[in-house]
């Protein structure tokens, strides 16, 4: 068996034509003949029965073909994939990035685009309600995230990145000025400006939980759905904000300072998700490139 009958094979049973198959595959009749026949040989069974008028499909050449196409679909893939890295790779990668998952796809970036230059990365912010779709569909072949926000789903792979930790972000010289770190019953009455349930369900759902934890009645000034907004907020002193560590690392500016939390464990668990059925050559790639950093549950973003 090789692929060129299984080729032949496809395209007879999806046609249903002889004459068909043998124009698509660049080949003769008798050579689309000739190899059908051979894999009857090697299966045993008849796969298509003929008439001078007609070909009809057997029950056994309709259970052989989706696995001749995931076959030749392996194959294509296959070659492709050992091209692109004998080459130095090419394509395109894209990424979908939570608000709150900034840092650990940046390295992870800049590190495959280094390797392979040719392969362009495009990255896009995951801002849709439905994730499965998001993660399953064609928008994006990766997609990074709190690991809370993967909806179950037999169709998704998950890879663990990172831990989060959050951290209490306020404005340069506040009243915090000076101390390592900061109690949450210390932020009893403060003013809280914060990512939007909306934007960024699982941190928001983890805030209001940590001080439910602590009896603490927040006090949510505003919520904002973009990072621009909340920043220039916060470093006004209009309030304090609180984030993933890397996240205020990452956005941080001489207009603001930023302090662990020194009385709860906070962290959060992030992944990058993709669908199992994922078509793309350089997604293999990819992720070797992501598990270089991706430390599961020890890899810890903290102060």
């Amino acid at each position: 068996m090789d692929i060129n009958q299984l080729n032949c094979f496809i395209s007879v049973a999806q046609t249903l034509n002889f004459s068909e198959a043998a124009r698509r595959n660049y080949v003769s009749q008798s050579t689309v003949s000739r190899y059908v026949s051979d894999l009857e040989k090697e299966f045993g069974v008849q796969l298509f029965t003929r008439s001078h008028r007609d070909v009809i499909i057997t029950n056994e050449g309709k259970t052989l073909l989706p696995y001749a196409i995931e076959i030749v679909d392996t194959l294509k893939k296959a070659k492709t994939v050992i091209k692109q890295m004998h080459d130095g790779g090419q394509g395109k990668i894209t990424l979908g990035c939570d608000v709150t998952s900034l840092c650990f796809p940046s390295k992870c970036i800049a590190d495959f685009n280094e390797k392979y230059p040719n392969i362009t990365v495009e990255v896009k912010p995951l801002d849709s309600d439905d994730k499965s779709q998001a993660i399953t569909g064609s928008d994006f072949d990766f997609c990074f995230m709190p690991r809370d926000m993967v909806p179950e789903n037999s169709g998704i792979e998950t890879l663990v990145t990172h831990n989060e930790m959050l951290a209490i972000v306020t404005a340069k010289n506040y009243k915090f000025k000076g101390r390592k770190s900061v109690s949450l019953r210390d932020l009893a009455g403060e003013n809280l400006l914060l990512l939007s349930e909306s934007v960024s369900p699982i941190v928001y759902m983890e805030i209001m939980d940590l001080f439910r934890t602590f009896h603490i009645s927040p006090n949510v000034e505003n919520t904002f759905d973009d990072l621009v907004s909340m920043y220039v907020s916060v470093s006004s002193g209009l309030g304090i904000s609180i984030i993933p560590q890397s996240l205020a690392t990452f956005t941080s500016s001489g207009y603001t300072d930023i302090f662990p939390v020194d009385d709860a464990d906070t962290s959060i668990a992030y992944v990058m998700a993709w669908g199992k059925n994922i078509s793309n050559p350089a997604a293999k790639l990819f992720v070797e490139a992501v598990k270089k950093y991706a430390k599961g549950d020890d890899n810890v973003y903290g102060l």
